[in-house]
């Protein structure tokens, strides 16, 4: 077995990379490749698309990557691999973004991304650190996640789904903020499970065992 993350150069993947070897080896997932190559990629088993920054930046370097994006939908889209995408790489995920200018995503799931509002205005943006997920209903990578668990985030915009079903859980600040969206075989987080401590790393050990 194999998980390919997404090097297009948008990405924390070294911290990625460690997380996502160290589960491998404690649930024998297999091998796991930081890896531009769109051979591999649509041969892999499992996709993972980190990406830190802003969504038009990491769209477009996401797309210079010749041939990469299109060996991604291929195996998720075409052949239902299990994908993961990570702050900006969930983001991607939806039909467009609203930083800075108005970007297309994948449009995978339904909804937009625009900046956090929270009304109170001691909450400062970008909502940075720790905070506590809220599950809004189940799905086989939250296996023995509950809701308090902490989870670490840095961003300032975030997933408005369409569709309330795709929403998996989410955070309280000022205002409800997306945390997980996700539908069929595509999961995407807007913390960084690899940052997560013993929360994220569950998270990346059941996706790592999931067979949507």
């Amino acid at each position: 077995m194999i998980t390919a993350i997404i090097d297009y150069e948008s990405g924390n993947l070294h911290s990625a990379e460690k997380a996502f070897q160290r589960m491998a080896r404690e649930t024998g997932a297999g091998e796991v490749h930081v890896t531009s190559d769109p051979d591999l990629i649509r041969a892999a088993d499992r996709i993972v698309l980190p990406g830190d920054g802003a969504f038009p930046a990491c769209r477009k370097a996401l797309f210079d990557h010749r041939g990469v994006f299109e060996a991604i939908e291929e195996a998720v889209i075409t052949r239902a691999r299990p994908f993961m995408g990570i702050c900006i790489g969930m983001q991607m995920m939806a039909t467009k973004g609203l930083e800075y200018q108005e970007t297309s995503g994948f449009d995978w799931i339904g909804g937009e991304v625009g900046r956090i509002e929270p009304e109170d205005a001691s909450l400062k943006v970008p909502h940075m650190g720790w905070n506590d997920l809220v599950i809004d209903r189940k799905h086989p990578v939250l296996g023995g996640i509950d809701s308090g668990r902490h989870a670490y985030f840095v961003h300032s915009y975030h997933f408005r789904v369409n569709d309330p079903e795709h929403r998996i859980a989410h955070v309280d600040y000022g205002e409800e903020i997306t945390a997980i969206v996700g539908r069929d075989n595509i999961i995407g987080m807007q913390f960084h499970p690899e940052k997560s401590q013993s929360t994220g790393l569950r998270i990346i050990g059941n996706f790592l065992d999931w067979r949507p």
